[in-house]
């Protein structure tokens, strides 16, 4: 009798912890909070845990939201062949809504800007969630063009889809060639001879490195996309079974401007994304993974031009000792008639006034070039060296470009926390597995 009463107090589901929720007697942590319980030592079993809320926030390239809303009065054209919202293309349909004056879209968080490069989805998609107004010009069937503006007020359906978000780990970069290299790892081009490296991933914190094998993570898993509300739907393109990544919706209307944006890379304008997930922990066998620290999570280092391995790091070379928050000095700031910092933010979060930078912490993304590129030395923070076996070379390579924010998934982990425990937020089983396919 003991036996079979210790099995059901170690396989527990997820009804049952959202009934110890509703009741108040339920242990919610965050990713953070368990990691440095286990790096101070701390002994924790499965009756100490109950849902562990993790996240990650960067570079989400696979993004598109549909839009539908109204441009004109009924019959005023047949229909759009051609709508750009701020610049950035639209992809027309899947309904046109012939002679309805409503406009179906398509967005994808990658298009660009065909009047500024520096703007793209990702910052039409914040501009809108931001409740600022949007320009829409709109090439009828029939050649005919007009244009007019409107906001997320007035937009009705909007939702911001994932085709590949949150992988489970990502990669960190180097050029080990000669000639600098645009590409989308770097904002600006990638310098050569293993000057520099960039990296992605949250490491300890990501959803998926708590949850590897899907226990919880499924279709129908209710998630925070962006701080709202929003639903898994299944796996992500290029997603591999060492790799795996997912897809889901939310709804933009109830996202927040802090965790979305757009990020400038020498390729062009990319889309930052955030998730929170929650894991609720069913079994011991599961607090193997939701225990590993960013030590214990492999980070292979790649050639940026090839993709080609060169050496396997740990998210603990990259997070172990480094600054999360990049810190302004503005005191330091020597006011250079050119400011180098602002012309190379990728966020356009620094600009040049009057007595020198100005910052604006809500656009930050803590990405850490500012700290390399001002001659005053005004921004600071720890971002690390790696050394890295190279051709039977030891080489250290300084970190200057972090394209993953860590500070803002620690803060979206603990939104999610405590959303669950005031009943805001309620887990979800799922309606089915995620199988990865290769």
């Amino acid at each position: 009798m003991n036996g079979a009463s210790d099995n059901i107090e170690e396989h527990r589901t997820i009804p049952e912890i959202q009934a110890k929720i509703d009741a108040g007697d339920a242990v919610v942590l965050t990713a953070e909070e368990i990691a440095a319980r286990i790096s101070a030592g701390d002994e924790i079993g499965l009756e100490d845990i109950d849902v562990v809320t993790t996240a990650t926030r960067g570079i989400m390239s696979g993004t598109y939201a549909v839009l539908s809303f109204k441009v004109s009065e009924p019959d005023s054209f047949i229909k759009a062949s051609e709508v750009l919202l701020n610049g950035v293309p639209a992809v027309v349909g899947p309904c046109p809504n012939e002679r309805l004056g409503v406009l179906d879209l398509i967005v994808l968080g990658t298009a660009h800007s065909i009047s500024d490069h520096h703007y793209g989805g990702g910052h039409l998609f914040r501009d809108l969630v931001e409740g600022k107004n949007i320009k829409v010009d709109v090439t009828t069937s029939e050649g005919d063009r007009f244009s007019v503006e409107t906001n997320l007020s007035k937009i009705p359906f909007a939702r911001l889809h994932a085709t590949r978000h949150a992988f489970k780990n990502y990669r960190a970069f180097v050029n080990p060639g000669k000639e600098p290299v645009e590409t989308i790892f770097h904002a600006l081009p990638f310098e050569g001879e293993f000057k520099e490296m960039t990296f992605c991933g949250c490491g300890e914190l990501n959803p998926i490195e708590n949850d590897p094998k899907l226990e919880t993570i499924g279709i129908g898993t209710r998630v925070l996309i962006n701080g709202a509300e929003g639903f898994v739907t299944g796996q992500g393109t290029r997603s591999a079974p060492d790799n795996p990544n997912l897809t889901g919706f939310a709804d933009l209307h109830d996202m927040v401007p802090e965790y979305m944006g757009g990020f400038i890379t020498s390729a062009g304008p990319e889309i930052i994304n955030t998730w929170a997930v929650p894991i609720p922990v069913l079994n011991k066998g599961m607090l193997e993974n939701i225990f590993k620290l960013d030590s214990q999570i492999p980070l292979k280092l790649v050639d940026i031009s090839g993709r080609i391995p060169l050496c396997e790091i740990t998210y603990g070379d990259v997070w172990n000792n480094a600054d999360l928050n990049v810190k302004y000095e503005p005191e330091n700031c020597i006011n250079c008639e050119v400011c180098c910092v602002a012309e190379a933010c990728p966020m356009g979060a620094i600009s040049k006034g009057e007595n020198g930078a100005e910052h604006k912490p809500e656009l930050c993304f803590n990405c850490g070039l500012c700290i390399s590129r001002c001659r005053g030395e005004a921004f600071s923070a720890n971002l690390g060296t790696v050394s890295c076996g190279v051709g039977g070379c030891l080489r250290d390579v300084k970190v200057t470009l972090r394209q993953s924010d860590r500070a803002r998934a620690v803060k979206a982990a603990q939104e999610l926390k405590e959303q669950i425990l005031t009943g805001k937020f309620r887990l979800t089983e799922q309606v089915e597995k995620i199988i990865w396919r290769e």
